[in-house]
């Protein structure tokens, strides 16, 4: 008969690794899932004017972003100091807006074209001028529902 021999010495057993991998991939697609990618990278200075009455748009694939204001510190060699209409990320002219209106509902799904609503997110500082000119190029491509956006502040904050 064969002898049992007892272990000396109390090693531990070495931590199993199998189940890395598995929990390496459950994270990279955790971050992959949550992760929320930035549209478009802001070329303008853009520092909204205050409101006291805000309201909260609910559905933010509904919405088209206009950006409006002087060109950020980094673009002022090329573009200038004057106010400037940013489309995505690219300079435009306001000729350019309906165009771009058109292209947006074009990429949308069916049901969503008609509910579009255009977001303009211009600077505090812009001259209204410019803000005109672009509501006009929008009525002509029939995209009528207009949002301001504006942050949070009290109105007589500006007044002072």
């Amino acid at each position: 008969m064969s002898k049992f021999k007892k272990k000396k010495g109390g090693d531990l057993p070495a931590i199993s690794t199998a189940s890395l991998p598995d929990i390496v991939f459950m994270l990279l697609f955790f971050f992959m899932v949550a992760t929320v990618m930035r549209d478009s990278t802001l070329m303008v200075t853009n520092t909204l004017p205050a409101a006291d009455q805000v309201q909260k748009l609910d559905k933010k694939d509904r919405i088209m972003y206009i950006y409006a204001g002087k060109p950020s510190s980094r673009y002022q060699d090329k573009y200038g100091t004057q106010a400037r209409i940013q489309l995505n990320d690219k300079f435009a002219t306001v000729e350019e807006v309906g165009a771009f209106i058109l292209a947006e509902r074009a990429a949308k799904r069916e049901e969503l074209q008609n509910v579009l609503t255009t977001a303009l997110k211009v600077d505090g500082e812009t001259k209204m001028g410019l803000v005109s000119d672009i509501k006009q190029e929008l009525r002509k491509v029939n995209a009528l529902k207009l949002n301001y956006t504006t942050r949070m502040g009290a109105y007589n904050q500006n007044l002072n």
